[in-house]
């Protein structure tokens, strides 16, 4: 039972299709396309799965989806957390696509209290997570409000998790393993005087959503369909355990100038995948 939890009059988010397609100017779409859809994303589950969650936001949110789910998870060296407070980013491998996210907040915000995380702003849709969440926007110019709202969440004493890569992890040369890992993080934990903690989550995703980025991206195409199957993908992993190995923390101090912020990721990139000398 989760404990310290706001219960205030919040609206159910409840997922319609239909309407998303509609909204988005597809008003009469087959209605093969819509089953389709219903089924990929999972819509009658998730929207059981939401239910059960009314009245829940951020960490609270976070730790019933998971017992909802049954999906569990064990810390490796947990001494790794502070528990003297102080300002870090914990900077993480992205192979799940949406539990990992769950995962982080509950673990890092059961643990540290105020979190905020980066993230795309199509998941702003996401009402029970709005508090948490920081929108960035991947296809436009970032407005000054989100630039506003980003340097004021880094300024904050909230603990910041992160996504360097963005996206998740895809299969390449025969390994799971993340895109290329952006410097922000590293820029923003200098520029606002954070430390950072790596963090490396184990787990994949089913061959089927490799294989169908691979085939996307041979066919030139530019939409990640793949991203579609994302629900599915967690809806798979009900009753699963996962590990995620917390790193020793770098403080702000150490995060010097005489490695530029590319040398800087690079060498959190393999302090997270445990290859760092």
């Amino acid at each position: 039972m989760v404990t310290g939890v706001q219960t205030c009059a919040l609206p159910i988010l409840h997922v319609d299709i239909e309407k998303v397609l509609a909204s988005k100017g597809v008003k009469r779409a087959p209605r093969f396309l819509v089953n389709f859809l219903k089924k990929i994303i999972h819509q009658d589950e998730l929207n059981d799965l939401l239910s059960q969650c009314a009245g829940l936001t951020g960490v609270p949110f976070a730790k019933r989806a998971l017992e909802l789910l049954d999906v569990k998870y064990r810390i490796h060296h947990p001494e790794n957390i502070p528990q003297d407070g102080g300002r870090y980013i914990f900077a993480s491998n992205h192979p799940l696509g949406g539990l990992d996210g769950l995962i982080m907040i509950s673990l890092i915000g059961e643990k540290m209290g105020d979190v905020r995380f980066v993230v795309n702003d199509l998941l702003m849709f996401i009402k029970p997570l709005e508090e948490v969440f920081v929108p960035v926007n991947k296809f436009r110019r970032m407005s000054q409000e989100y630039a506003d709202r980003i340097n004021a969440a880094f300024e904050s004493d909230a603990q910041m998790l992160y996504f360097p890569a963005g996206l998740c992890s895809r299969l390449i040369k025969g390994e799971i393993v993340d895109l290329e890992w952006k410097k922000t993080f590293v820029t923003k934990a200098i520029e606002h005087n954070r430390g950072i903690i790596p963090v490396h989550f184990s787990g994949k995703n089913t061959m089927f959503f490799y294989r169908l980025a691979k085939l996307r991206k041979f066919l030139g195409i530019k939409f990640n369909i793949e991203m579609m199957f994302l629900v599915d993908e967690m809806f798979k992993k009900r009753g699963h355990s996962f590990d995620i190995y917390i790193r020793e923390p770098i403080p702000s101090t150490d995060i010097t100038k005489e490695k530029s912020a590319n040398q800087w990721t690079e060498h959190i990139r393999k302090l997270s995948y445990g290859t760092s000398n």
